[in-house]
């Protein structure tokens, strides 16, 4: 394969792959998808701006095979059992912090393990109160958009184009323009020299204002405000709010727990959480952590909007999974208030609705993302927000979507262009 050229700038990260087809493929889908690759084109892209934030194979070296994959496979059996392990309050107490040390992990350390995995978690009344929870979940996002009775529809600005704060700001503008509801950065788009967050904040509130002036409707737009240092994190935060916002996207797994809860304890903002990195300790079916306890710990820490992909999700993640996650979300751990608004996302479009309120229980309390799906709508951003509220609309109604789409144009070029973009469903 070709190889590119490193720059003096370059951050560079080795990774040792495994795959049943071709290593050189899948080392080029690892560099696309994780700057510039999308589930499907984006508009306004150019070679010239996707070289502003394209990844790069630099180095590439062919190891020697192995027999079995690093993935469970079959083989020698083991034994196996679900046990519960009472362990004393006296002992714990209700700090997080030695809850995860003693019960969560540590546990990983011991010999004679092959395999372990956290299945449950039930705390004790003693917990609640100790920690703030939520401070809008489901009925302050509901409040904030004035989304009532659907999902929130959401759609997000990709690091993909390499925009510029001004670049940003033209396509926000037709996104505010199209009457989606929510608006957020991508994950990976933080302050980057080319999109500084200070220039992105001050060149997309004023479309976010002039648009609640024009209408009365006020688009939540998150920025990632996500810093490993917590009082710059506070003070990105504070610039949003000085500037009008009402929302910020939180990587909770690269600030950690005790940077989270510093902020939630100043934040005015909407916090919304993206768990990248969560792959890392749950796909391995016999390792790490169910997102029932993983999900306990951030609620408590005080998460608003949690992402947890959804039905036939561009990534791993099967069907059954997002269901369970979404019903994990539902249950309050103590009352009503600590629960947060679930993100459905990952190549989301309005083909899952129907699925996806199916599965849900007939839910629409949650925040339906959709990226491409709204944004590369051949009729444009506003017709994807059209075309997902009627895919929606027939849902809830139980109305096929081919039926629907008959008088409902924006929804009919949506089945037309992403119904063949989407993989088939993992789970029933």
């Amino acid at each position: 394969m070709e190889l590119a050229q490193t720059r003096p700038s370059d951050i560079l990260v080795t990774y040792r792959i495994e795959t049943a087809g071709s290593t050189e493929a899948l080392a080029a889908k690892v560099a696309s998808d994780q700057s510039t690759g999308t589930f499907v084109d984006l508009p306004g892209e150019t070679p010239e701006l996707k070289a502003r934030a394209a990844a790069r194979v630099v180095a590439f070296e062919k190891l020697e095979p192995i027999e079995a994959p690093s993935l469970p496979t079959a083989g020698r059996f083991f034994n196996r059992a679900e046990t519960t392990i009472a362990y004393p309050l006296e002992a714990v107490g209700t700090d997080l912090s030695a809850l995860t040390t003693v019960a969560l992990g540590g546990v990983w350390s011991i010999k004679e393990f092959t395999g372990l995995r956290v299945v449950g978690l039930q705390l004790p009344a003693a917990f609640e109160g100790v920690y703030p929870g939520p401070q809008f979940g489901i009925d302050g996002s509901r409040r904030l958009t004035g989304v009532y009775d659907r999902p929130i529809i959401g759609t997000i600005v990709k690091p993909a184009l390499g925009l510029t704060p001004q670049e940003t700001a033209t396509v926000v503008g037709e996104l505010v323009a199209s009457g989606v509801d929510f608006i957020k950065d991508d994950e990976k788009l933080m302050s980057p020299p080319y999109s500084a967050l200070e220039a992105r904040v001050r060149a997309i509130m004023p479309i976010v204002r002039d648009e609640e002036q024009r209408t009365g409707k006020k688009v939540m737009y998150a920025f990632g405000i996500s810093d490993i240092d917590p009082d710059e994190m506070v003070r990105k935060h504070d610039m949003v709010v000085r500037e009008g916002g009402n929302a910020a996207v939180i990587n909770i797994n690269s600030i950690g727990m005790g940077a989270f809860l510093f902020l939630r304890r100043r934040s005015s903002l909407a916090l919304h959480a993206h768990r990248n990195g969560w792959d890392l300790i749950t796909r391995h079916p016999g390792l790490g952590f169910d997102f029932s306890v993983y999900q306990q710990l951030w609620r408590l820490l005080g998460v608003d909007q949690f992402q947890i992909n959804g039905i036939r999700a561009k990534y791993w993640e099967p069907d059954d999974s997002f269901v369970q996650s979404f019903h994990d979300l539902r249950k309050p751990i103590f009352q009503d208030a600590d629960r947060p608004l679930p993100v459905v996302c990952s190549g989301q479009w309005g083909g899952q609705a129907p699925e996806t309120y199916r599965r849900t229980g007939e839910s629409v309390d949650h925040l339906y993302l959709c990226g491409g799906g709204v944004v590369s709508h051949p009729g444009g951003p506003a017709a994807g927000v059209k075309a997902v509220r009627a895919a929606w609309d027939a849902a809830v109604a139980g109305i096929d979507l081919h039926e629907y789409a008959k008088s409902h144009p924006e929804l009919a070029q949506a089945l037309a262009k992403f119904g063949s973009k989407t993989p088939a469903s993992e789970g029933k």
